[in-house]
């Protein structure tokens, strides 16, 4: 709360200079086709304008058939490693699989065991806060917001680190690296401030060397640090599936504008927690699970399709849950007929409700990702497909393992911030030009008035 009660308050006077602000700034809708514009840098189609080169990952949801490019099942490649191996190989011999995808990132190839191991090494090493951050960054101003106090956490380093402004190659992977590493602390510690504030109490579990970063998130994050080796294994799927997603996505895009700057990894870092923070982007996991309790409140039967259906036409309606339009988690800006990631998680989403005593949610979950393209293709005139994306199924993941809504959005940050980090490096090592795209004025020009004639 704001020592000044004041503080939040909207005053009148700016209500109206917000007013004035709209009243003036309005740029007619004809214009962007008048002037051949790709808003959101994306064609009629949904394909993005290309902005530039990456070896870090491959998005396929296109094949060419008959010289044609027609939609295909989707595919996501980390280094041209399917990412649906990933996830298999690190299943089939029982260990954690997302430091081996933070080095397949970073580093551009697979690691040998002994290399994987000095890796994993490195980030326990590079696992602990500056002496007393906790108390002076952490716990001084809790926010409901985990994101922002995760922000914050991340440019506090900077005051630490004696190196900050340093963009050579070895102390970017350095400070990198120590990230990696740092995220899930700085998130959980974060969280359990704000639940110390809010009266419950306060857990601040120190990290253990032998562990992987999931094992570690749900050690940090519960009371007793207890957790089942299928929750852990669930959550480094997670962290796998989350890691890297293309140099489009809007926080990978902010990293590499920000990198070609200049400017050093832990603002780089803050810009792109910034832009994964909004429910466009990173928050779309919340979104679904929130819509999801409004439609078990208002759909009484589960099991009834035509009941379903009519909840999630009343959603593209605007007449139910937030009135938006839209039915969360349907969708992806690049893939059409279906996200690899959702098709992967889908698969342990089966297992983990099952064993939680939660099939039926699950059954309401599989329903609604059937249903939902049907609707939507029955309002909207659609330029691709629509399937179910990796939000739908991630946040029930997450209220399965009993994470709190507050650490969505803060767990994606800790897996892709390997991705950003391999985007920054990737920038670096090319980098030429800063980026700066163009922006057409299409307002009037007028002659500066004195004060006593206006």
């Amino acid at each position: 709360m704001a020592s000044n009660p004041n503080y939040c308050n909207i005053t009148p006077e700016i209500e109206s200079l917000a007013t004035m602000a709209k009243e003036n700034s309005r740029i007619d809708p004809g214009d962007f086709v008048k002037y051949d514009v790709k808003r959101g840098l994306r064609d009629l189609n949904g394909k993005g304008v290309l902005a530039g080169l990456t070896e870090i990952s491959d998005i396929v949801a296109k094949k060419i058939v008959d010289g044609q490019e027609v939609p295909c099942e989707g595919k996501l490649y980390y280094r041209g490693v399917d990412v649906e191996q990933l996830v298999a190989g690190a299943l089939k011999e029982g260990r954690f699989g997302f430091e081996e995808t933070a080095y397949l990132l970073l580093l551009g190839k697979l690691p040998t065991k002994e290399e994987l191991d000095g890796f994993t090494k490195q980030l326990s090493y590079y696992r602990s806060l500056p002496n007393n951050f906790v108390r002076d960054v952490i716990l001084k101003a809790p926010s409901h917001d985990i994101m922002n106090s995760l922000a914050r956490s991340v440019l506090n380093l900077a005051s630490y680190d004696d190196r900050a402004d340093d963009i050579s190659l070895p102390n970017v992977m350095r400070q990198c690296v120590q990230l990696i590493a740092l995220f899930p602390m700085l998130s959980v510690y974060g969280y359990q401030a704000y639940n110390y504030k809010s009266g419950s109490s306060l857990y601040i579990h120190a990290p253990r060397p032998e562990l992987s970063a999931a094992e570690n998130i749900l050690s940090l994050l519960r009371a007793d640090s207890s957790y089942s080796f299928w929750e852990a294994h669930v959550l480094d799927i997670c962290l796998t599936l989350h890691a890297e997603h293309g140099g489009g996505n809007n926080s990978t895009f902010t990293t590499h504008v920000v990198t070609s700057s200049g400017t050093d990894t832990y603002s780089c870092m803050a810009a792109a927690l910034a832009s994964l923070k909004g429910p466009k982007h990173g928050g779309a996991n919340i979104k679904v699970v929130q819509m999801f309790e409004d439609m078990k409140e208002h759909v009484r039967d589960w099991k009834d399709e035509d009941e379903v259906r009519q909840y999630l036409q009343d959603l593209l309606d605007k007449k139910a849950f937030d009135k938006a339009g839209l039915i969360y988690g349907m969708g992806h800006a690049v893939y059409s007929l279906s996200d690899p990631r959702a098709n992967i998680f889908k698969k342990f989403v089966e297992k983990l409700s099952r064993e939680k005593g939660r099939n039926e949610e699950y059954e309401l979950y599989s329903m609604v990702a059937r249903l939902g393209p049907e609707v939507i293709a029955g309002e909207r005139k659609m330029y691709k497909g629509v399937s179910a994306n990796v939000d739908f199924y991630s946040g029930f993941v997450y209220h399965m393992l009993d994470l709190p809504l507050e650490l969505y959005t803060p767990i994606f940050a800790m897996a892709r911030v390997a991705g950003w980090s391999a985007h920054r490096i990737e920038e670096l090592i090319n980098m030429g030009k800063i980026i700066r795209p163009a922006y057409k004025y299409v307002g009037s020009h007028a002659d500066y008035v004195p004060m006593d004639q206006r």
